[in-house]
């Protein structure tokens, strides 16, 4: 089952359904079949063909959907690249990816005009105005294409899918189209009662993980995806108003943000049926805030990655009993957690994290990464992929993420979890944002390092972080050191960028030292 064919038998059965709405543009099923259609038609005659990547680095637009779907109809392979990431950056999945097709938007081409003359192997198609030298994206719709080549039923790859890099170089998750509609067709529908008479707003961009499923779970059921080309949390309250949107994903950013609007104003929420969270980032403060706030509301929230999808799901009346739990697995995947011996550990110890769901690729996980066989080969171990994450589970089968694996701070022979003082340092009033890493320690072997941004309107010393920290968890785990920051370091995707906070802890110490 390929995902063009669900975008066809829509375009059939339902052809004047609204697919996408993007600001004043209303496409139906039909229209944009059609639209996907003559693109593919446009690619194929310039020799792109299955296995071939298409990379998209396009803000949200509707270019960016017609574009993905062209490529499922070719059995090509899509690689979203998110724009807020600098033309360095882009040059490097170009290089790493191999794409036969770059599309852009006019209105990057002046940050990355520097950088093209070294991007020599891709065709470049350009949304918006027209860039010399360049093909204008329109060209590719004028093809008069009856029919398109056949795909053969072994090409089953359709995205790669780049992780974060948050300590190296981004690796490709090749992402099959099984994996998509598993996941975000059958699963979804099933785990979290959405359908096809509902509405979905996606708040993030289409080339965020979190963007493209609620993309796909909209498209694959054959209803509406409301997509904003920014967030904005007053525009975002007018389209859940205006478009009755029954369904929308947050990132713990956007619910902060949107916040003091939907206090204002819930009526304008009233619509709102399903709320899907990532359990493992969203804070649990700001969970039971939004179920206060909209009792009406499911909240679903889910431990996921990208190479693995759905890991485990907490279900909404889960959501007060076991709040610090990232819930039970996810039907259909198996969940355990090693020691570093790779042992199974009991219930209540933590150890790393590892999923499965049958053969990488054809039900939930990835199928590998891209052009990286050792890497793959570590990972993945008889199908079982190692997330790095640490966890543990109680006697009820919760899951509970304590830490990333390379997180881990070992102090005084003390495993010390980061994100359980950075948990401790949230209940802090004044404490707007935290994070923590360790450093070297001439006498315990590493040290607990604190860095603190400071709620607006508020103080707070270095000594009340501390003692804070200690009425709360256990005294080896409170930090030695803290340091204040105007904001935390983050990567395009949102996640703290560690391993620049230990380079400004090592420099700070040296400096403090010196």
């Amino acid at each position: 089952m390929r995902l063009d064919t669900l975008l066809a038998s829509y375009a059939g059965q339902t052809p004047g359904t609204t697919a996408l709405v993007f600001g004043s543009r209303r496409v139906n099923y039909r229209d944009l079949h059609q639209a996907a259609f003559a693109i593919a038609g446009g690619l194929h005659k310039e020799g792109v063909g299955p296995g071939d990547r298409i990379l998209v680095y396009l803000p949200n637009c509707v270019e960016f959907v017609e574009v993905l779907f062209a490529a499922f109809m070719l059995g090509a392979i899509v690689v979203p690249v998110n724009t807020r990431l600098t033309a360095k950056e882009l040059a490097y999945f170009v290089q790493n990816s191999q794409p036969a097709a770059l599309f852009i938007h006019s209105d990057a081409w002046d940050g990355l005009r520097d950088i093209a003359a070294d991007i020599s192997g891709p065709k470049w198609y350009v949304v918006g105005k027209p860039v010399p030298g360049k093909e204008a994206y329109g060209n590719l719709l004028t093809h008069d294409v009856v029919k398109l080549p056949d795909v053969p039923v072994s090409v089953e790859d359709c995205m790669i899918l780049y992780t974060s890099g948050t300590t190296g170089k981004p690796k490709g998750a090749i992402i099959t189209s099984a994996n998509v509609i598993v996941q975000h067709y059958f699963l979804n529908a099933i785990d979290w009662g959405i359908g096809r008479n509902d509405c979905f707003l996606v708040t993030t961009p289409l080339a965020h993980r979190t963007g493209l499923a609620r993309l796909m779970n909209a498209l694959c059921l054959g209803t509406t995806v409301v997509v904003m080309e920014r967030f904005d949390p007053e525009a975002a309250l007018a389209l859940i108003e205006r478009e009755k949107i029954t369904a929308v994903g947050m990132v713990p950013t956007v619910a902060r943000m949107l916040m003091p609007s939907m206090k204002a104003h819930t009526d304008r929420c009233r619509s709102l049926r399903h709320i899907i969270v990532t359990g493992e980032a969203f804070p649990v403060g700001l969970k039971k805030t939004l179920i206060e706030l909209l009792p009406k509301v499911q909240l679903h929230s889910f431990f996921a990655m990208t190479e693995v999808g759905s890991i485990t799901l907490l279900k909404h009346e889960e959501q007060f009993t076991h709040a610090a739990s990232v819930g039970r697995p996810t039907p259909g995947v198996e969940v355990k957690l090693l020691d570093d011996s790779g042992n199974d550990v009991p219930v209540g110890e933590v150890g790393e994290v590892l999923a499965r769901s049958g053969m990488p690729g054809r039900y939930t996980t990835m199928r590998g990464y891209y052009n990286l066989p050792a890497e793959t080969a570590r990972t993945i171990v008889d199908g079982w992929i190692h997330t790095g994450d640490m966890g543990r589970f109680d006697e009820q089968g919760y899951l509970y993420v304590v830490d990333r694996k390379k997180d881990m701070v070992l102090s005084g022979g003390f495993n010390i979890y980061t994100k359980e003082v950075e948990q401790a340092l949230f209940e802090h009033p004044a404490i707007a944002d935290a994070a923590v890493v360790g450093v070297p320690d001439e006498t315990y072997g590493e040290a607990v390092v604190a860095f603190i941004k400071v709620r607006d309107g508020c103080s707070i010393g270095a000594e009340e972080v501390i003692e804070h920290c200690r009425s709360r968890i256990a005294s080896y785990k409170k930090p030695k050191h803290v340091f204040f920051i105007e904001t935390l370091p983050r990567n395009s995707l949102g996640k703290t960028l560690k391993t620049e906070l230990r380079k400004t802890a090592l420099h700070n110490l040296a400096t403090k030292g010196a």
